[in-house]
C-alpha cells in the first residue's frame, strides 16, 4: 500500500502528528495484547496442578496458543489493505479480549485448551503494528519503526511473566482469593485493558499520513476496495516471502515458545529452583522468564537500526544479509542454552539467546515492507504467520513424551543453523533498489523537519 507524505525521522516525544500518534498507539497496544496473550504463561504451574494436567496436555495447551494466529494473522494483512489498519486494530482488541476474559470459566482441559486457543486469535495484532508503521514511515526509518514499535510491544511477553505472578498473589494476599480464583481474575483484568485499547485505537489514530482510507478512497486518493483482490495470491506467488516465512518462523516461533515454556522450563530443569517453596519458585522463574521478554527494550529496535544502516551502505541486500547473520547466532545460542542446567550459567545464556531472537525478528520486518509494496498487508500477515508456523511446530516437539525439552531446544538450534542459509537466496532487482532510494530523497524533500504536513483527519 503506498501513501504520501510518511514519516522520515521518528521524534518519540511527538504526539500530535498522526505519523508519531500511531507509531506510539502501535506499540502499546501490542503490548498489553501480548500481556494478555502469554499472562497465563507464569501461571502455569498453579494451573496445571488445579486441572491435573500432564506433559501431553500442556504441550497441547502451548500449541493451542499459537496454532489459530497463524490463520488469524493470514487475514487480518488482507483485511488491513480493505478497511485500513484503525478499524482493523480496534475490532480485534475488542474481540480478542473476550477469550482472554472468558478463560477464567474454564474448569476442565478441555475448556481450558479451547479458551487457549481462542485467546491467540489476539496474537494477529502484531500484523497490524507492523502494517501501520509501514504505511506510515519512509524507507530510510522503516526497518526501525517497525523494530521499534514491534520490539516495545513484545516487551509484554516478558512484563507479563513478571508482573501476573504479582498480579496473582495480590488477589490472594489483598482479597484473600482462592489461587484458583485468582488466576481467573488475574485474566480477566488482561483482558479488560485490551478492550479498553480497543476504543481508545479508534479514536486516537488514524489510517495513513493522509487520513483514514475511507475519506481517501472517497477523494479519489487511493484506489477503491476491489483492487485489493488477488493481492493475497500476488504475494504468495513470491519466492522471497516463503523465506521470510521460514525466517520469521525461526525467531519469531522460537520467541513465542519461549514465551510459553520458560518459566516451566526453569521450575522443571533447574535444581535451585527445585528446592524453593512452590509460591516462591513461580515467582522466580517468572522473572527470570521475563529477562528474556525484557530484551524487547532494545534488541528488536537494534536489529531495525542496524538493518537500516545496513541498507544505506548496501541497499536491500545489506538487510539481507543482516537478517541471515543474526539468525545464524540465535541458533548458536540456542544450542548453549539448551546445554545450561545451573541458574549461573542458563540467565546469561537466556539474555544472549534473547538478545539474536529479538534482532532476528527486528531484521526480518527490515526486509518484509520491500518486497512487495502492492501487497503489503497481504505479505505482513504471510510473514507474521511463519512466526506462529515455527511455534507450532516446535510445541510438537516440546510435547512429545520421547523428547525432553533440553533435547527440543537443541534440536531447534540445529534447525535454525542450517535454515538461516536459506535467507541468502533473497535478491531485489536493481529497480527495486532504485526505486527505494528514489522514495527516500521524495520522502525527505517534502518532510522538511522529518514529518510531512499532513491534511486534518
Amino acid at each position: 500500500m503506498e501513501t504520501n507524505s510518511k514519516a522520515t525521522r521518528i521524534r518519540l516525544f511527538d504526539i500530535h502528528s498522526p505519523q508519531m500518534r500511531a507509531f506510539h498507539m502501535a506499540w502499546i497496544a501490542f503490548f498489553f495484547c501480548f500481556f494478555a496473550w502469554f499472562g497465563i504463561a507464569p501461571l502455569m504451574a498453579v494451573v496445571r496442578e488445579e486441572l491435573k494436567l500432564d506433559k501431553n496436555q500442556v504441550g497441547w495447551c502451548i500449541i493451542g496458543s499459537v496454532a489459530i494466529t497463524f490463520f488469524a494473522r493470514l487475514f487480518i494483512g488482507w483485511l488491513c489493505d480493505r478497511i485500513g489498519p484503525r478499524l482493523a486494530y480496534s475490532g480485534l482488541l475488542i474481540l480478542g479480549s473476550i477469550p482472554v476474559m472468558s478463560i477464567g470459566f474454564a474448569h476442565d482441559y478441555t475448556t481450558f485448551l479451547l479458551f487457549r486457543i481462542m485467546i491467540g486469535i489476539i496474537g494477529a495484532s502484531f500484523v497490524v503494528t507492523q502494517y501501520h508503521t509501514s504505511i506510515m514511515f519512509a524507507p530510510n526509518c522503516v526497518g526501525t519503526a517497525n523494530a521499534t514499535t514491534a520490539g516495545w510491544g513484545n516487551l509484554g511477553g516478558g512484563v507479563t511473566q513478571m508482573v501476573m505472578p504479582l498480579v496473582f498473589a495480590a488477589f490472594i494476599s489483598v482479597f484473600e482469593f482462592s489461587p484458583a480464583t485468582a488466576w481467573r481474575a488475574s485474566m480477566f483484568a488482561a483482558g479488560a485493558i485490551c478492550a479498553v485499547m480497543g476504543v481508545a485505537y479508534y479514536f486516537l489514530t488514524q489510517d495513513a499520513p493522509g487520513g483514514n482510507f475511507a475519506d481517501l478512497r472517497s477523494r479519489g486518493l487511493m484506489p477503491q476496495k476491489n483492487s485489493v483482490k488477488g493481492s493475497f495470491m500476488n504475494a504468495c506467488s513470491d519466492y522471497r516471502v516463503w523465506v521470510l516465512f521460514l525466517a520469521y518462523g525461526c525467531c519469531f516461533g522460537i520467541e513465542l515458545t519461549l514465551d510459553n515454556v520458560a518459566a516451566l522450563y526453569f521450575v522443571d530443569y533447574f535444581g535451585e529452583l527445585k528446592d524453593m517453596d512452590k509460591m516462591k519458585a513461580i515467582g522466580t522463574a517468572g522473572m527470570i522468564a521475563g529477562l528474556f521478554g525484557g530484551m524487547n527494550l532494545f534488541a528488536r529496535a537494534l536489529g531495525g537500526i542496524i538493518a537500516d544502516r545496513f541498507g544505506k551502505k548496501w541497499g536491500l541486500n545489506g538487510r539481507v544479509k543482516w537478517l541471515f547473520i543474526t539468525l545464524f547466532f540465535e541458533g548458536l545460542a540456542l544450542l548453549m542454552f539448551s546445554q545450561a542446567r545451573t541458574l549461573i550459567v542458563g540467565i546469561p545464556l537466556l539474555m544472549l539467546l534473547g538478545l539474536f531472537v529479538k534482532m532476528s525478528n527486528g531484521a526480518t520486518y527490515s526486509v518484509a515492507p520491500f518486497v512487495n509494496r502492492k501487497s503489503l498487508g497481504s505479505v505482513t500477515g504471510i510473514v507474521g504467520a511463519g512466526g506462529n508456523a515455527g511455534a507450532v511446530a516446535a510445541g510438537f516437539l516440546f510435547k512429545s513424551p520421547a523428547v525432553t525439552w533440553p533435547t527440543a531446544m537443541f534440536i531447534l538450534g540445529v534447525i535454525i543453523t542450517c535454515a538461516s542459509f536459506t535467507i541468502l537466496s533473497v535478491r531485489f532487482a536493481e529497480e527495486t533498489e532504485l526505486g527505494t532510494q528514489d522514495a527516500t530523497n521524495l520522502d525527505g524533500q517534502s518532510a522538511g523537519v522529518g514529518l510531512s504536513p499532513t491534511p486534518a483527519s
